[in-house]
């Protein structure tokens, strides 16, 4: 059950910019990252955040990995920029690594726990 006060897809830290024209190709680019050990994007793994997008047209993401001891740890946060700074209309990326609130199982999408077997 959800806490009082939050509704379902709250942000957990701040909220994304889905209105920006740049949102979905930014998501889709997040979606060609994948943690080396598990067979599904960082994005439907719900490590991704917040995706925030400014008038200049530069992104800040804002992500996780699934444990602090991950060993891709300072890998991770690389790759998904280089799969962000060659899109049209990306002015620069930066992306910034949190533990707080740590990763949990039901942050990933219904696709995630359908290939990993967990619907």
């Amino acid at each position: 059950m959800l806490q009082e006060g939050l509704m379902e897809g709250a942000p957990l830290i701040k909220p994304s910019s889905v209105d920006h024209p740049l949102y979905d190709t930014v998501v889709n680019a997040c979606r060609t990252v994948y943690d080396p050990e598990i067979p599904v994007n960082i994005y439907d793994l719900g490590l991704i955040y917040t995706i925030e997008i400014n008038a200049e047209q530069d992104v800040h993401i804002i992500m996780t990995l699934t444990a602090p001891g991950c060993p891709v740890a300072e890998d991770m946060p690389g790759w998904l920029a280089e799969a962000i700074v060659p899109l049209d209309g990306v002015n620069k990326v930066d992306v910034e690594l949190t533990w707080d609130p740590p990763w949990g199982m039901e942050m990933m999408s219904d696709e995630a726990r359908l290939e990993l077997g967990f619907m």
